[in-house]
């Protein structure tokens, strides 16, 4: 008659079993994290942010500063056609970057502001932002539309200048749906869903920007 085996884990054995679930849990979530971070870098690449930043934190200064915003917005939006790619946005605001100077500078002096403006189109880091409870732009470098008031030491606002989701510049053509990828969308509108995975991304980037 044989006697059965009783076949009884040791701890060692235990031990190994759970730290080899730990690690096939922790790369997948690396891998998954990895992809979305992928995904963040091509959203970073298809949108045009615009970023003004006020001469100072006074109650003049603040609103003047929202004034410059809505010129600006509205002699960028008038240059798209409804048919560009952010690539065509850009150059065609870089082809007349003057005209966006000037309706700022037309705001400071009907305001009867003395200090100056500077529209440039540059690299700008920005931390993760949530547009209108609808649209989430991972944190990182973006190509913006730059407007600094006088010294620029203010609270700064920004929006999305392309696709357009700012006013007046969003009665345009062009939409989410149109500038982004299938992929990309679902990222930047399903923000609860990966809302770890931005704050990872934005660990990352800040850590990135500091080595910048």
């Amino acid at each position: 008659m044989q006697t059965k085996r009783k076949f009884r884990l040791t701890k060692e054995t235990r031990r190994k079993a759970e730290l080899s679930v730990l690690c096939g849990f922790l790369i997948a979530a690396l891998l998954s994290v990895t992809s979305f971070g992928a995904v963040c870098g091509q959203v970073r690449e298809d949108v045009l942010r615009m970023h003004v930043i006020a001469n100072s934190d006074s109650e003049a200064d603040q609103a003047v500063k929202l004034k410059v915003r809505d010129a600006v917005l509205e002699a960028g939006g008038a240059l798209f056609d409804g048919t560009m790619t952010v690539e065509d946005a850009q150059q065609v605001l870089q082809s007349d970057i003057d005209h966006l100077q000037k309706a700022a500078e037309d705001v400071l002096a009907e305001n009867g502001m003395d200090y100056g403006v500077t529209v440039e189109i540059g690299q700008d880091f920005f931390a993760t932002r949530t547009y209108d409870d609808a649209v989430t732009l991972p944190a990182g470098v973006y190509t913006a539309v730059r407007v600094i008031l006088g010294n620029g030491e203010g609270q700064n606002w920004w929006c999305v200048m392309f696709p357009p989701l700012c006013l007046p510049a969003a009665e345009g053509e062009v939409t989410l749906d149109d500038a982004l990828t299938d992929e990309e969308e679902d990222v930047v509108t399903r923000s609860p869903r990966f809302e770890a995975r931005f704050k990872i991304v934005e660990l990352f980037e800040k850590i990135a920007e500091k080595i910048r």
